[in-house]
């Protein structure tokens, strides 16, 4: 995940599901041009891959940097995408004008988070200008994260996030906007690909935060590929905690790269089971391309399009 620079359980009333329901409205696609100045690996226009309808598809922009934006969002566009997300608002015009919405907005960082009391007012800051920004635009979900530990233990570090978030949640709940902390590997020391000390790092961790903050605008961001790497069984836990989540991401494992046949993690039936579920939110492709990032792109959709 990208460190943003002014980057039998309880049933909620309003539910979660028909929250994300909502945010996932239908984005109109059409299929655009590329420009001939475009480098090589940007010329050829891909074909629509995202076709059956049943996971709105989203992509994590650092991924294809340096890429432009606007050519990402002329790709996105053609392959029926529905979002470009992790875009600062100063770039949401580019979104807007290819019809994409950002997914999932940049608050703070996920090295200081509301794990320690001492980075709540930054946090609360950050998360507040965002949602802010996602009212105005009409978007959806801001992410948050819990922070390194730092030496703060996994149960004060959980009361210290729940008691953060709990300041700024009844101001997402005004402006209809979701929350959703992240679970990342904590075990991986490459970046970009694990984050050694970082707290939320397993999906229990997350739902306890959800829990007991009480409001369906609290969520957690389910990333496959971290889960994978610090506890699998992927398909159970999103059988299980489905109701708390608010949005997915998609990677390769071990590796953060494509989904194709050379990696473990078998997508179809966890798309096929998040679908089974009713999500109705977005799922954000985040891999780190290592061949040519519109082909990668392309083929990563087509896996997961069940």
């Amino acid at each position: 995940m990208k460190n943003s620079t002014p980057q039998p359980d309880r049933q909620p009333t309003v539910s979660r599901r028909g929250l994300l329901t909502t945010a996932a409205g239908a984005v109109a696609a059409a299929s655009l041009g590329i420009s001939g100045s475009a480098r090589a690996e940007d010329k050829a226009k891909p074909k629509r891959v995202a076709v059956k309808g049943n996971i709105n598809h989203s992509v994590c922009s650092w991924c294809y940097n340096p890429m432009p934006l606007e050519i990402l969002a002329q790709h996105a566009v053609a392959m029926g995408l529905k979002s470009i997300e992790l875009v600062d608002p100063k770039d949401w015009p580019i979104l807007k004008k290819y019809g994409l919405k950002c997914a999932l907005a940049n608050s703070h960082g996920f090295v200081k988070g509301f794990n320690d009391p001492e980075n709540h007012a930054m946090c609360i800051d950050k998360i507040t200008t965002a949602v802010d920004a996602c009212a105005e635009a009409g978007f959806p979900t801001v992410i948050t994260f819990s922070g390194f530990r730092n030496g703060i233990a996994d149960d004060v570090g959980l009361k210290n996030t729940v008691a953060g978030l709990k300041k700024v949640i009844g101001y997402a709940e005004k402006k209809k906007i979701n929350l959703c902390i992240e679970v990342l590997n904590s075990r991986v020391d490459t970046p970009m690909k694990g984050h050694p000390g970082y707290q939320c790092d397993s999906v229990e961790w997350a739902v306890e935060v959800c829990k007991q903050i009480g409001s369906p605008r609290m969520t957690l961001l389910f990333d496959i590929y971290h889960v994978q790497v610090m506890q699998g069984d992927i398909i159970t836990r999103i059988r299980q905690f489905n109701e708390y989540v608010g949005h997915y991401h998609t990677a390769g494992c071990p590796g953060r790269n494509e989904i194709g046949d050379s990696q473990e993690i078998n997508y179809p039936p966890i798309m096929k089971e998040i679908v089974k579920t009713g999500y109705k939110g977005y799922v954000g492709h985040e891999w780190i391309p290592t061949i040519d990032p519109v082909k990668s792109l392309s083929q990563g959709v087509a896996i997961c399009d069940v």
